[in-house]
């Protein structure tokens, strides 16, 4: 007999006592890499750009103004949003938190994975860091990417989700 009864809200489990897993020390340090091989590039192509079309120099001062004060965002900004991502594993599902601004908490079901893949760019190589990303029943792109981890820890998570999907397919 199908039954539906009512949950009482006070007895919902809080996001809040959850024990988020934190992302890779080294995450940080690569964001900040990559966002200076960016700068550097752009430094390049603005020099190049003002040369060549012989921008005056309050232009050429204000737009390396406005790149110096990116340059340090760029560096401060990882620091800040790498505190505010973390994952947790539970029985039947993953979630994944995001945000400083604009904050998400994302829960995959495990039921509902179907591949799951871990990538790393020359980058997060040297780093040794990885990305896990799972896709879902209907989706083309990956419903969660988790970037930041250990290249171990990528490995263990994928294994470990990959066998609680296989488990949750049987069990259906």
């Amino acid at each position: 007999m199908f039954q539906n009864p009512e949950i009482a809200l006070d007895e919902l489990p809080s996001a809040d006592n959850l024990d988020w897993e934190q992302l890779h020390p080294f995450y940080v340090r690569a964001l900040r890499v990559s966002a200076a091989i960016t700068l550097t590039v752009v430094v390049i192509a603005l020099t190049a750009l003002r040369f060549m079309l012989n921008l005056p120099l309050g232009t050429s001062v204000f737009l390396f103004s406005a790149l110096a004060i990116a340059a340090i965002g760029a560096m401060i900004w990882p620091g800040i949003s790498v505190q505010y991502r973390g994952y947790v594993l539970r029985d039947k599902d993953i979630l994944f938190r995001k945000g400083v601004i604009w904050r998400s908490v994302t829960a995959i079901p495990f039921n509902r994975i179907q591949h799951v893949e871990t990538s790393s760019t020359p980058l997060e190589r040297k780093f040794k860091l990885a990305t896990l990303q799972l896709f879902t029943a209907g989706g083309s792109s990956g419903d969660l990417k988790i970037s930041g981890l250990g290249t171990d820890v990528a490995e263990q998570l994928r294994v470990f989700i990959l066998s609680k999907a296989g488990a949750a397919i049987e069990h259906a």
